[in-house]
C-alpha cells in the first residue's frame, strides 16, 4: 500500500525485512523447556502437525482446549470436563463434546450442544450426572483430530471443517447405543433452547445463551446434526422428564435435549456431522450441505492438511525436539481465533442483531467474530498480519462492519454481542496495526472515521458498547479518574475502576491514531492526538517516581507504594510503568534517565537472580499464580500489560538484557498440560512465544515497528503472501545460537551491516535475509541511542 511519508518526525532508517525475522529467531535461541509431553503425537520428519501437542495449556488455567478445529474455524469440537472454559486435564469425566470453545478465555463461555455417546436406558438428563469417565492413557489429539476411549467401552473421535464438527463413535455390540444432544446446558448461561427431530437421521436445535464474566445481551446459535445411518428410536427430555417418541422440546433455562438410539450389533460405528450458524436454521442447513456429506476419515485428512499448510509457512531449524514441539504448538494456537462468523452464502448476524451479507465495495469477504482485543492487539494481531494477511484484512473489515452496523467499534466481542470485558481502547491499535501493515487498502478513510469517533467521544447511553467510557473526563483533564464503587452504567468492566491504566491505554491509542492521521493528511487531528499521547505524564507522581491513579478531583489516590497501587487493571504501577511504547525516551526521562531506568528494570526483572537461574527466577520470583495480578513489584510474564516490558532494554542501551529476560520467560512454555503461561487469551500468549522465538516483536503495537532480539533457532524460513510481501519469503538465521551463545555480536540484512534494534514492515518487504552472529557475552551491538526504536510524534 502506498503511504504518505512521515514528515513530522525524523525518518526511521530502514532495516531490511529479514533482519526482523532473524532477530526474533535468535531471541528464542537459548530456551530450555521442561515438562513431559501430554499425549503428543510422535514426531515424523516433514509433518509439522506431528509436533503439535493440543493438550498444552489444559491444566493450571491456561484454559486451552484439545479438541478438533481448522484454522479460524466456526466450530471447535472439544470435550468438556466441567471446567468453566471446557476442559481441565486434572479432571477425569467428560460431560459431552461441544461445538463452541475459545482458546484461553478466563470466564465460562461457549460449550454449546454437548454431545455424548452412552449405552443402556436414558435415566439422567444432567450432564454432570451422566458424564463418562476416561483416562489420559486412552486419549490423544493432533491438529484437527481428537480421540478418547471412554470407560463405558465407547471410543469417540472428533474432527472438523470450517463450519461443521464431525463425530465418530465406536460402540460395543448393543441394541441400546445412544447419542445424547444436550441443548439446555453449556459453559455459560443458557436462556432458552429448542430441539426438533426432523427425521430418522436429523436433529435441529436453536440455543440462546448469555454471559462471559457477567450477563450480556443474548446470542443464538443454530445447529443441525445429520447421522450417517437411521436411528432405531429417539426421544427428547425436558428437565427430568424423558419422553420416548417425542419429536420437539422447548425450554427456557431448564435442561433440554434429544436422544437417538442405534443398534450396533453388526455395525458398531455411528458418525454424525453437526453444522452451525449464527444466522438461522437455513444457514446451518446450507453449511451442512456445503461442508457435510463426507466420511470422518476424509474430513480428518482435510483438516490435517489445512493445518500442515498453515504451519508449513514457518520452518524452524535447530533447537531441541521439545523446543520445536513447544514452538509449533504455540504457532498452532495462534491460528485458532478469531473465528468465521458468516455462513457459506455470506450471511452473518451483525451486532445490530440483523442479517447482513459479507460483501464490501471491493468484493466479498469472510466475516469473523470473537474479539479479545485487549489481549490480541499486543501480539497475535501482528503475527497474523505477517503470516495470514488475507485473513487479517477480512478480520479488520469485519471490525469495521461492527461499527457500521451497531454504531460503535468493539472492545471485547463474543459471537454477535459486545461483552465490554477489559478496559482502555484496544480497538484503536488493532485497526491502526492493520492500516500500518497495508491491510486496509480502500478502507483507510472508513477506518479513520470510525476510530476518530471512538477516540473523541463515548457511545450513546442506549447502546451496548462502553467504548472509552471515561473519555469526557480524559479529554477535559488529560486523565481518566479512578472512582471506587462507581455504579456501572452498562454490563462489563469499567474504565473508572481502572482509571490509571485506562489513561495509559488511551494515550497509547492516541499515539497510534496520530500516526495514521498524519499519514492520511489529517494534520490538525494528528497534532491533537500526538499531544494527547503525552497524557501518560498526567498520572506520573514525581514524589514516588511511578504512575499513580488520580481521583475525580485530580488528587493522587490509593497507596503510594507502587506495588500496592490501585486503579490499574490486572497489574500494579510496577507493571504498567513500561506501557508507554509511543514515548519510551520520555518515560525514561521521567524516571531519571537511562541509568535510573536500567536500575529499575533490573529490579523489576530480578536480573541478578535471572542470570544465575533463569527458570527458577521465572517460576519462583516472577510467577505466583495464574491470576496473581496485584500486590507485586516484579515482572508478570503471564499477563498482557507486561508483554512488551522485556523489550524496554532496547530503548535504554542494553539490548542484550532483552535476550536474557525473554530467554527466561520462554522457559515457562513447555510441552506439558501446564506448559502455558497464564490464560492463552485467544492466542495472545502463544503469539508472544512465537514472535519472541523468531526474534521479531511488535514493540509499538499499532504501528509497523518490530523490535529485534536473539532467535531461538539457527534458522527460520517464513513463507509470506506475495500480494503483501513481494519476495514471498523471509529467512532469519543465527548459526550456533544456544543457551550459552545467545548474545548478538553483529547483524546484517541482505549482507549489509545492521546495528539498529528494530525494523519496519516495509523493511521486511524489501529484504530477503537477516543474519545474526552470536556469542557468549554481550557486545556493543545496538547500544547507541540512534539504534533504539524511535518515539512517535
Amino acid at each position: 500500500m502506498h503511504r504518505i511519508p512521515r514528515m513530522h518526525r525524523t525518518p526511521r532508517p530502514r532495516l531490511r525485512g529479514p533482519a526482523a525475522a532473524l532477530a526474533a529467531v535468535a531471541l528464542l535461541g537459548g530456551v530450555l523447556t521442561t515438562g513431559a509431553t501430554a499425549q503428543a503425537a510422535p514426531r515424523a520428519e516433514g509433518q509439522l502437525t506431528d509436533l503439535v501437542n493440543p493438550f498444552i495449556g489444559t491444566q493450571n488455567e491456561g484454559n486451552t482446549y484439545p479438541g478438533a478445529s481448522v484454522p479460524f474455524g466456526m466450530v471447535q469440537l472439544s470435550p468438556d470436563t466441567g471446567h468453566n472454559t471446557g476442559y481441565d486435564y486434572a479432571e477425569n469425566h467428560i460431560r459431552g463434546f461441544s461445538a463452541v470453545h475459545l482458546s484461553g478465555v478466563g470466564c465460562g463461555l461457549g460449550g454449546d450442544l454437548p454431545t455424548l455417546p452412552t449405552t443402556g436406558d436414558i435415566t439422567q438428563t444432567d450432564y454432570a450426572k451422566y458424564a463418562a469417565e476416561f483416562s489420559h492413557d486412552d486419549e490423544k489429539a493432533s491438529p484437527g483430530y481428537y480421540k478418547v476411549g471412554l470407560k463405558t467401552g465407547i471410543d469417540a473421535e472428533l474432527t472438523a471443517t470450517r463450519r461443521t464438527g464431525v463425530q465418530r463413535y465406536t460402540f460395543p455390540a448393543t441394541d441400546k447405543a445412544n447419542v445424547l444432544l444436550n441443548a439446555g446446558q453449556s459453559l455459560h448461561r443458557t436462556l432458552s433452547s429448542k430441539v426438533e427431530i426432523l427425521d430418522n437421521r436429523t436433529v435441529r436445535t436453536a440455543i440462546t445463551g448469555s454471559g462471559f464474566c457477567q450477563d450480556t445481551k443474548p446470542y443464538t446459535v443454530y445447529t443441525i446434526t445429520r447421522f450417517d445411518r437411521p436411528f432405531t428410536t429417539s426421544g427428547t427430555w425436558n428437565g427430568d422428564t424423558v419422553t420416548e417418541g417425542s419429536k420437539v422440546s422447548s425450554a427456557a433455562g431448564e435442561r433440554n435435549g434429544a436422544w437417538l438410539r442405534f443398534d450396533t450389533g453388526k455395525d458398531r460405528t455411528v458418525e454424525a456431522t453437526t453444522a452451525l450458524s449464527y444466522v438461522d436454521a437455513k444457514g446451518a442447513a446450507l453449511n451442512l450441505r456445503a461442508e457435510g456429506g463426507r466420511s470422518f476419515d476424509r474430513v480428518e485428512r482435510a483438516a490435517q492438511r489445512s493445518w500442515e499448510d498453515r504451519l508449513d509457512d514457518v520452518k524452524a531449524q535447530g533447537g531441541s525436539d521439545e523446543l520445536r514441539r513447544t514452538f509449533y504448538s504455540s504457532l498452532y494456537r495462534s491460528f485458532l481465533a478469531p473465528n468465521i462468523g458468516s455462513d457459506v452464502d455470506g450471511r452473518y448476524t451483525g451486532w445490530d442483531q440483523k442479517t447482513h451479507r459479507a460483501v464490501a465495495a471491493d468484493g466479498a469477504f469472510t466475516y469473523y467474530q470473537n474479539w479479545s482485543l485487549w489481549d490480541t492487539y499486543r501480539t497475535q494481531a501482528q503475527l497474523l498480519s505477517l503470516l495470514a494477511p488475507r485473513e487479517s484484512r477480512d478480520m479488520a473489515i469485519s471490525v469495521l462492519r461492527i461499527d457500521a452496523e451497531s454504531g460503535w467499534l468493539p472492545k471485547w466481542g463474543y459471537g454477535t454481542v459486545e461483552t465490554n470485558i477489559m478496559t482502555g481502547d484496544p480497538v484503536t491499535p488493532f485497526l491502526t496495526n492493520a492500516y500500518q501493515q497495508g491491510l486496509l487498502k480502500g478502507h483507510e478513510e472508513e477506518a479513520y472515521r470510525a476510530l476518530k469517533r471512538n477516540a473523541d467521544g463515548v457511545p450513546p447511553t442506549d447502546s451496548a458498547p462502553v467504548g472509552r467510557e471515561a473519555n469526557v473526563q480524559y479529554l477535559k483533564d488529560g486523565f481518566a479518574p479512578y472512582i471506587k464503587d462507581r455504579p456501572h452504567a452498562k454490563p462489563g468492566d469499567s474504565d473508572f475502576d481502572h482509571g490509571a491504566s485506562a489513561t495509559l491505554e488511551y494515550a497509547l491509542s492516541d499515539a497510534m491514531l496520530g500516526e495514521m492521521a498524519r499519514d492520511l493528511g489529517h494534520d490538525a487531528d494528528a497534532k491533537r492526538y500526538e499531544d494527547r499521547a503525552q497524557n501518560y505524564r498526567k498520572i506520573f507522581d514525581s514524589s514516588t517516581g511511578f504512575f499513580r491513579a488520580r481521583d475525580a478531583s485530580g488528587a493522587f489516590t490509593g497507596p503510594a507504594d507502587p506495588a500496592q497501587s490501585e486503579g490499574f487493571h490486572e497489574g500494579t504501577s510496577w507493571q504498567y510503568q513500561w506501557l508507554v511504547p509511543q514515548d519510551l525516551p520520555g518515560m525514561v526521562g521521567l524516571i531519571g534517565g537511562k541509568d535510573a531506568a536500567n536500575q529499575r528494570l533490573d529490579s523489576f526483572f530480578a536480573y541478578d537472580k535471572l542470570l544465575a537461574d533463569p527458570a527458577k527466577t521465572a517460576r519462583e520470583v516472577w510467577v505466583n499464580g495464574p491470576y496473581a495480578y496485584y500486590n507485586a513489584d516484579k515482572y508478570n510474564p503471564q499477563n498482557e500489560p507486561d508483554l512488551i516490558a522485556p523489550y524496554t532494554y532496547l530503548s535504554t542501551g542494553q539490548p542484550w538484557k532483552t535476550t536474557d529476560v525473554v530467554h527466561a520467560a520462554l522457559t515457562l512454555f513447555t510441552d506439558a498440560p501446564t506448559g502455558m503461561t497464564g490464560n492463552d487469551d485467544l492466542g495472545t500468549m502463544s503469539a508472544w512465544m512465537v514472535l519472541s522465538s523468531i526474534g521479531v516483536f511488535p514493540v509499538q503495537p499499532g504501528t509497523d515497528t518490530w523490535g529485534l532480539s536473539t532467535p531461538a533457532f539457527e534458522r527460520v524460513d517464513l513463507t509470506l503472501d506475495r500480494r503483501y510481501y513481494p519476495h514471498g519469503s523471509f529467512t532469519v538465521s543465527a548459526p550456533g545460537t544456544s543457551d550459552t551463545d545467545r548474545y548478538i555480536q553483529s547483524a546484517s540484512i541482505d549482507g549489509a551491516a545492521q546495528s539498529r534494534t528494530y525494523l519496519t514492515t516495509e523493511d521486511i518487504r524489501s529484504a530477503r535475509s537477516l543474519a545474526f552472529t552470536v556469542g557468549s557475552a554481550p557486545s556493543a551491538w545496538g547500544t547507541s541511542p540512534a539504534d533504539a526504536p524511535p518515539a512517535l510524534g
